[in-house]
């Protein structure tokens, strides 16, 4: 799928971002990945409230195939394919897959919270270090002095 292709298919929808992912595009608002456009067919963000939906279209999740097994992607699962000529339920199946994809957000931990504590970490780590060889020096420096 073209990136012309997904501008004209997401028109309805609203505004999206689409960008080069991997070997097609990745398709956004406002940061949220809710739909990934390959060479295999376009596959929305799925959760626990979406699948039945798709699972009673005979949607399958996405995969591909690695030298050694084959990976299935359990939260993109595929369009299908009548989607592609009603707009209207188009739209619908995409506000599901955005609102899936929000909900996967809000569980997952912010990234700065994390990347903050790793930072912090070593500094700890550092300062006991220098402290445990600042107690070293002085022990060693006694004994040469030959006091306890």
């Amino acid at each position: 799928m073209d990136r012309e292709f997904l501008i004209d298919l997401f028109a309805d929808f609203g505004p999206v971002t689409i960008r080069k992912m991997f070997s097609g595009h990745g398709i956004s608002v406002e940061g949220v990945n809710f739909a990934l456009a390959l060479r295999a067919g376009l596959f929305f963000r799925v959760d626990d409230v979406t699948i039945p939906d798709f699972e009673a279209e005979g949607s399958k999740p996405f995969q591909y195939s690695t030298r050694a097994k084959t990976v299935v992607v359990n939260s993109y699962w595929e369009l299908p394919a009548r989607l592609f000529d009603d707009s209207e339920d188009f739209v619908r199946w995409a506000r599901a897959a955005l609102a899936a994809a929000q909900r996967a957000k809000v569980k997952t931990r912010p990234k700065g919270k994390k990347a903050a504590k790793k930072k912090v970490a070593p500094k700890k780590s550092v300062a006991k270090k220098a402290a445990k060889k600042a107690v070293r020096r002085v022990g060693k420096a006694k004994r040469a002095h030959g006091s306890k």
